[in-house]
């Protein structure tokens, strides 16, 4: 069995003390963190490998982006892709010893007009996803997992309010269909709704509200997927909450699973 936790840490450089306290509190064999925005060579990783996190693949670009997996375990990297040629680094895979190939995943937020003749990174968006798609459509991925945040909430108890989002970027229905696509596309699982297939779940909170947890206005942003040969080898999902209030932390909170393989 290994456990593997996703996390947008908004910062890996600002943020390494809460990493650090995560990887110590909860130990997950391999940490997949995305808006690292750091270039690979600045990723701090001592205070990781203390921790016995020797092994890391990452993309980098300063201040912007940027996607790592921290293991205990080793990895062979196998895959970095630039879907829809932004130039963005969004992606990162690697193989685990066991013959696992993970994907981390950051899809473009998209701004906050959802139409593409209006703004440039709505567009942006879709053809992220399409590319996506068609990626993993034309290569049908077997043993793998795909986590991240993929900044898409599809299902109405993903959101605090589905009739007041459909209108907002992130849950509406061109976004939900296109996130559908690519799940569909390479056969791939959600399993933290497999584990918790009733009720809502949130995995992000807007700074912009003056009481997250009061509010709880939450969107669950990030995801767990996995191909259906090894889904039904995942157990204990589960978003860690109380991490939204640790000091100075990420909007986004830790999405945990683990994997009998």
């Amino acid at each position: 069995m290994f456990t593997l936790a996703t996390w947008n840490i908004n910062s890996v450089r600002l943020r390494e003390g809460l990493v650090i306290r995560l990887l110590q509190e909860e130990a997950p064999d391999v940490l997949c963190l995305q808006e690292c925005k750091s270039p690979v060579e600045l990723i701090p990783r001592e205070g990781f490998a203390a921790l016995g996190y020797h092994h890391m693949v990452a993309r980098g670009q300063k201040g912007y982006n940027g996607v790592a997996i921290l293991s205990k375990l080793p990895l062979e990297e196998v895959a970095g892709h630039d879907f829809a040629s932004l130039g963005h680094a969004r992606h990162v895979a690697a193989r685990l010893p066991n013959g696992v190939v993970i994907h981390n995943c950051y899809v473009p937020a998209g701004g906050d007009i959802p139409d593409r003749t209006q703004n440039e990174k709505f567009g942006q968006k879709l053809d992220y996803l399409t590319e996506m798609r068609d990626h993993f459509r034309d290569s049908l991925p077997q043993r793998s997992i795909l986590v991240g945040d993929l900044n898409i909430a599809p299902r109405e108890d993903d959101v605090w309010n589905h009739k007041q989002l459909l209108k907002i970027v992130s849950h509406t229905p061109i976004e939900v269909e296109h996130f559908n696509a690519v799940m569909e596309a390479g056969d791939w699982v959600d399993v933290t709704r497999q584990d918790i297939p009733e009720g809502r779940l949130y995995s992000w909170w807007s700074y912009r509200s003056p009481d997250w947890d009061a509010g709880d206005k939450g969107r669950r942003l990030d995801h767990v997927w996995a191909t259906k040969d090894i889904a039904a080898s995942a157990h204990g999902s589960r978003i860690l909450r109380p991490v939204r209030g640790w000091e100075q932390g990420s909007d986004h909170v830790p999405v945990f699973a683990s994997f009998d393989l």
